[in-house]
C-alpha cells in the first residue's frame, strides 16, 4: 500500500500542486495539510480519496502559489505616524543616525497587501479545478499501488506454497504414524500409572481420552490446508473478493492459531521443528498482507 502520486494545474494567477502519498496501514487514516485559506477542500478531499483507497495511512499535501506582482499595497498611515513619533522622542534620548524612509516601510504593517477581490463564482470554479487535478493525483497513487500489488503476487503466493508444503510435511511425520501414537499413549498412561496408582478406571479413562486428543492434529491440519486453499483464492480473485488485504490479514491471524496449537500439541522434535517453520512464514506472510488493498 505505499505509493505517491503528484498532479496540479492553474487558473489565471494561481498555480497548485497536490501530492498524495501512502504507506502500509490496516485501516484507512488520511491526513490533509492545506495551506490558509483553503480549509473548505478539506472535506471534498477527503472523500475523494476515501471513494479510491480502502487501508493505508495516507497523507494529501496541497501547495498552492500566486503570481507575482498581482497583489497592490497600500500605507498605513497611522502605523507610520506612531513610528515617526517613537523616532523623534528616540532622539532626544539616545546618540545615532535616525532610521531612512526604507527601513520604517520594511517594519511588519507598514505597508499592507491588498488582494483582489474575487466573486464567489470564481472561487468556486477554482476549488472544483483544484479537486479535479487531486482525482488525477489519487488515481495515480492507486495506479502506483496496484502495480505493487502485482510484485507482492509472487511473494505472497510463494509463501502460500510454503505454508501448504509444511502442513504436508507435518501430515507426514513420524511422529503421527498409528504406530509412534500408540507407543507415545503407553508410555505416558504408564507414567500417570507410575504417578498416581491409585487412579480410578473412571479417571483413567478420562486422563487417556485427553491424551489421545491432544496427540491427534487432524483437525489442525485441515483447516491449515483450507486456510491455505483460501488464500490462494483471495489472491486468484485479482481484487474482485472486495477488502482482500483485511480478509488475508484475518486469515494470517487464523495460520498463526493453528500453528500454535501444532505445536502445543506436539510430542515430537520433528513436528515442533515443522511447527515453528510454519509460524515464521505466517509471520512473513502477514507483514507482507499489510501491503495488500
Amino acid at each position: 500500500m505505499t505509493g505517491f502520486a503528484r498532479a496540479g494545474g492553474h487558473d489565471g494567477d494561481f498555480s497548485w500542486t497536490w501530492e498524495v502519498k501512502s504507506v502500509n496501514g490496516r485501516g484507512l487514516e488520511l491526513r490533509c495539510r492545506l495551506p490558509g485559506g483553503m480549509e473548505a477542500l478539506e472535506a471534498p478531499a477527503r472523500q475523494l480519496a476515501a471513494a479510491k483507497l480502502r487501508r493505508g495511512n495516507v497523507n494529501i499535501n496541497l501547495q498552492v502559489s500566486r503570481a507575482a506582482g498581482v497583489s497592490a499595497y497600500r500605507l498605513n498611515h497611522g502605523l507610520l505616524r506612531q513610528l515617526a513619533d517613537i523616532v523623534r522622542e528616540a532622539e532626544g534620548v539616545i546618540d545615532g543616525a535616525a532610521p531612512r524612509i526604507d527601513g520604517l516601510l520594511g517594519l511588519k504593517g507598514v505597508l499592507e497587501t491588498i488582494e483582489p477581490e474575487e466573486s464567489e463564482e470564481a472561487r468556486e470554479a477554482r476549488e472544483q479545478a483544484m479537486l479535479r487535478s487531486l482525482a488525477e493525483a489519487v488515481a495515480g497513487l492507486v495506479a502506483a499501488r496496484a502495480a505493487e500489488g502485482s510484485r507482492l503476487s509472487a511473494i505472497l503466493r510463494e509463501q502460500i506454497g510454503d505454508m501448504a508444503r509444511l502442513t504436508e510435511q507435518a501430515a507426514v511425520c513420524a511422529a503421527l504414524r498409528p504406530e509412534a501414537i500408540k507407543q507415545r499413549l503407553r508410555d505416558q498412561v504408564a507414567a500417570l500409572l507410575e504417578a498416581s496408582p491409585a487412579l480410578s478406571e473412571d479417571r483413567l479413562a478420562q486422563e487417556a481420552a485427553i491424551l489421545v486428543a491432544k496427540a491427534d492434529i487432524r483437525e489442525e491440519l485441515d483447516r491449515l490446508r483450507a486456510h491455505v486453499a483460501a488464500a490462494g483464492d483471495l489472491l486468484n480473485s485479482g481484487g474482485d473478493a472486495g477488502g482482500a488485504g483485511r480478509r488475508l490479514d484475518f486469515l494470517s491471524q487464523e495460520f498463526n492459531r493453528e500453528a500454535n496449537t501444532l505445536c502445543s500439541k506436539s510430542g515430537d522434535v520433528d513436528l515442533t521443528r515443522i511447527g515453528l517453520d510454519l509460524k515464521l512464514v505466517i509471520d512473513r506472510f502477514r507483514e507482507q498482507v499489510q501491503n495488500i488493498e
